[in-house]
This record gives structure tokens, C-alpha cells and sequence, in this order.
């Protein structure tokens, strides 16, 4: 579960209201919940109540300077957490700029703790297009698949869904985390259809997605673990929209949908 999904979940959500760390991690565990993705440095209560719990953890960070990756890499080891996800520059940078972001974090990675860049709006990977471009020079990257930037940013429907799904092919391949979200062509983050309700087609583009994801996962050697992290955001960082969805309950029932991708 992604700490920040649990910020202001609405009065009729089933998920843990409360703000008390070691109720909600009590909570997120009691769910089926293998682990936690925090988002801020650890507090002493999180990481002692995680520990009891044996609840397995990361973390995330923005990189916007090579210097940035040394400095948050060093939080991560210091909490002792599994691997982080980053936002890596703002989308902007000359090519020059972004090489340098791009091999500071690949010098920084390592199997105790990997670094997954993410696919994100407003970072130097927003761009399917650029983002293939990147590999080609650079086939050590690893990628939280982060999907629904992509398909709802890029609208990747309007063109024919499955020859951008070829198209970027190569990060399909390194994906090594994935942040569960589903969007349609217009809106980034929408409420699930109730079990046995039909499912709509952006539904099953995104079990695409997922499921040739998992299915390169299992085709590598590098890592046993390809967290999949429910990252369903509050409206008040204009995700979520006020009063659409539980996200908790929408956040398991994605759980569902990611089990029935994994090829057994």
C-alpha cells in the first residue's frame, strides 16, 4: 500500500481514517497488505511499528540534480528500506542534463537497493517516445511502471492501443515495480466497477499492461520481488474526485485485478 493513498479518505470509506501510523500500518497489514511504500523520511513510530508487523518496505524521492541521488539514496540505506521509485527532473531537461540525472542514478542503484524511475507526468520520463530513446542508450534502466501518465496523458488509444503497447516494448521489459492506478482517456485516476459489473475496456488495457509486465518479470533473473503498489491519490491533489470512489476498496479490489495478471 502507498502511504499517501490513505490521505483523506472519505466518512464512507472502509479503509483506517485515523492519522495514529500504527493503526493504519495495523490496518494496511490486517488488509493483506505484504508492505508499505512511504513517501516522507520515516518517523520512529512508522519504522518501529512496521518492524513489529514485519511489513516489507520502500520508498520514493524527486531527483531533480545528480547530487540529489547520493543524498537520497543515503535516507533510503539509513531506513533500511528495499528500493525507492523517483521522479526524476521535470521533463524539461536538454539531453545533456538528462544523461547526467540518468547515469548519477544508475551509478547509485544496486541489488540492496534498486532505484526504479518512474513514468510519470512532468518528469524526464513522461514521454513514451523519449523514454525508448533513453533505453536504446541506456539499457541499464529500471522502471516503475507508473502507467496511467502514459494512458491518459498520451491518450494511448488515439492511435491504436496495442502499437503503442509495441512500441514501448522496452520498458515493458525493465519494469521491476508497478504503482496501481487505472485512468481512461481523459481522467488519470477513476473508480473501479463493482465486482460483476461489466468491465469497461480501459480496464482491460491496463490488465494488458500489467500482465505483460509481470510476464517480463518472470523472464529475468535480477530480482524474486515486482512490487505492485495501489496508488490511488486524494482529490486534493486533484486525483481522486470528492465523494467518487472508497480508494481503499478500490485499491483492493485492484489487488484482485494484479493477481489475475500474474501468470502462474
Amino acid at each position: 500500500m502507498n502511504w499517501l493513498a490513505l490521505e483523506d479518505l472519505p466518512e464512507f470509506s472502509a479503509g483506517p481514517r485515523t492519522t495514529d501510523s500504527t493503526a493504519r500500518l495495523h490496518a494496511i497489514r490486517d488488509a493483506g497488505y505484504g508492505g508499505v511504500q512511504f513517501i516522507a523520511p520515516l518517523t520512529a513510530e512508522q519504522d518501529r511499528a512496521a518492524a513489529d508487523l514485519n511489513l516489507w518496505r520502500c520508498s520514493s524521492g524527486r531527483v531533480n540534480h545528480p547530487s540529489d541521488v547520493k543524498e537520497l539514496v543515503d535516507r533510503c540505506r539509513g531506513e533500511g528500506q528495499n528500493c525507492a521509485t523517483l521522479h526524476v527532473g521535470w521533463g524539461i531537461e536538454e539531453d545533456n542534463e538528462a544523461h547526467a540525472l540518468i547515469e548519477a542514478i544508475l551509478e547509485a542503484s544496486a541489488p540492496s537497493l534498486p532505484l526504479y524511475v518512474e513514468t510519470h507526468r512532468a518528469t524526464l520520463f513522461q514521454d513514451m517516445w523519449r523514454t525508448v530513446q533513453f533505453i536504446r542508450r541506456y539499457p541499464d534502466l529500471r522502471f516503475n511502471g507508473d502507467f496511467s501518465h502514459w494512458y491518459t496523458g498520451q491518450e494511448m488509444v488515439y492511435g491504436g492501443f496495442e502499437n503503442k503497447l509495441a512500441f514501448i516494448r522496452p520498458v515493458i521489459e525493465r519494469v521491476r515495480f508497478i504503482h496501481g492506478r487505472i485512468g481512461n482517456p481523459g481522467c488519470i485516476q477513476v473508480a473501479l466497477p463493482r465486482p460483476g459489473e461489466p468491465e469497461p475496456l480501459y480496464v482491460s488495457h491496463f490488465r494488458t499492461l500489467w500482465s505483460a509486465s509481470f510476464e517480463a518479470f518472470q523472464q529475468q533473473a535480477e530480482t524474486n520481488v515486482i512490487p505492485f503498489v495501489p496508488e490511488l491519490l486524494s482529490p486534493s491533489i486533484y486525483y481522486g474526485r470528492h465523494g467518487e470512489s472508497d480508494r481503499w476498496t478500490d485499491s483492493l479490489q485492484m489487488l484482485m485485478i494484479a493477481r489475475d495478471c500474474f501468470p502462474i
